[in-house]
């Protein structure tokens, strides 16, 4: 298994990843269209011809970006498809010359397991937030930040 930049033909298989666990409140929904629009932020991983896993990569500044969208098909978990798809982002945001990456989760074990460490949402910049309008829990949000020093 190997990560890579995602296709047009990836569209379809990535809105249905996200949209699983968009209807479980695990993740927001992205329509078709913003999938379409934000294609080149989005790495997956492919097994036997099918998508298993996606991952946006969205620059925040000079130094920061956020992990987005990372969903991992329910049949294929607990197999190293995330971690595949995090340090494929990661290494892309180090070859773009950024220090520091991080994330919104409601899994912050899985991030600390690699390397991620748990912060104070209010230490990250307010663009972080745009997704927050929204966002359905906009005032009870339950997201943990984590982020890891890119080196």
């Amino acid at each position: 298994m190997i990560a890579r930049n995602a296709k047009v033909t990836d569209a379809n298989d990535i809105c249905s990843l996200i949209g699983n666990y968009a209807q479980q409140d695990q993740m927001l929904f992205r329509s078709m269209s913003d999938i379409y629009e934000n294609l080149q932020d989005f790495t997956v991983v492919e097994q036997n011809s099918a998508i298993v896993g996606c991952c946006a990569l969205q620059i925040i500044w000079a130094d920061l970006a956020e992990i987005k969208s990372l969903a991992v098909d329910k049949n294929q978990k607990n197999k190293g498809i995330g971690k595949i798809l995090v340090e494929a982002v990661a290494e892309k945001a180090q070859l773009l010359g950024l220090k520091k990456l991080f994330a919104l989760t409601l899994t912050p074990d899985f991030f600390q397991k690699i390397g991620f460490n748990i912060v104070e949402k209010d230490s990250l910049p307010m663009k972080v937030w745009s997704d927050c309008a929204k966002c359905p829990k906009q005032q009870n949000c339950d997201e943990i930040a984590v982020i890891r020093e890119l080196t």
